[in-house]
């Protein structure tokens, strides 16, 4: 049964935003969670009346005092685009008419065997569920490149990282790119600079905790689902009030 439409916009304070890596029918790999975990997540947010919206809806919530929000909105994000999310999310996503919004690094795109086509980005993207952003150019360490250049070489390859990875899938897509997964969910003032000076609006990090109104739009956090995120502990990270909060489970991209 997919999920219903926008009801009530109450006021809202607090917003999730959960980010998945791959899909599999076992949980082979730290990134994995299985299909049924994943179906056990929608269940549980469905059943507690919770609305998956796109992830631009919350980013125009953010930016704009009027805009509209669902009291209960959550966004699904996934990042590095492997080829479960064409075999195992995208008929999912279908079913239930999910709204996705994938971040990709082009230079796999179509290269590595592990990772989705242009030709499956474009499918998907016909679907209107999915929206497909920018993960940067190749998913540098940012902080590692830093210790090894000067400022003046890292301003110039942070920069070559966030505009190339733009400037493709905006060629390949004819999509308009304007947000960003940061690669391990890391960023700091200056690499938020470059991205706002080429025109990215958000940022999304690791950092596992909810959306306010007052978070920075090029640092926002998600709560990164592994397979041992089971919907009692996604009820304990959402906040909902007979599940005792507990620590998100520790990011592992």
């Amino acid at each position: 049964m997919p999920f219903a439409a926008p009801g009530s916009h109450d006021a809202v304070s607090l917003v999730a935003i959960l980010v998945y890596h791959r899909f599999s029918d076992t949980d082979d790999d730290s990134t994995a969670v299985r299909v049924a975990t994943f179906r056990a997540h929608l269940r549980f947010l469905r059943e507690r009346g919770y609305e998956i919206v796109p992830l631009r809806q919350i980013v125009a919530w953010l930016r704009e005092p009027r805009a509209p929000l669902p009291p209960k909105a959550v966004a699904l994000t996934v990042d590095d685009a492997e080829q479960s999310v064409y075999e195992q999310l995208l008929p999912i996503a279908q079913r239930e008419q999910l709204p996705v919004t994938l971040f990709v690094y082009p230079s796999a795109i179509s290269k590595a065997s592990c990772a989705l086509t242009w030709e499956q980005l474009r499918a998907m993207r016909a679907t209107a569920l999915f929206d497909v952003q920018s993960h940067t150019g190749w998913h540098p360490g940012f902080a590692v490149e830093r210790s090894r250049q000067s400022s003046a070489a890292f301003e110039r390859f942070a920069t070559a990282r966030l505009q190339d990875s733009r400037e493709q899938i905006e060629a390949e897509l004819g999509t308009h790119t304007d947000m960003l997964a940061w690669p391990f969910g890391i960023c700091d003032v200056d690499v938020m600079r470059i991205a706002s000076e080429l025109g990215y609006v958000a940022g999304f990090t690791l950092n596992a905790r909810r959306v306010e109104k007052s978070s920075t739009l090029l640092a926002l956090p998600r709560f990164p689902m592994v397979d041992d995120v089971t919907p009692r502990i996604l009820g304990r990270l959402l906040g909902e009030p007979d599940t005792p909060s507990v620590h998100a489970p520790r990011a592992r991209s």
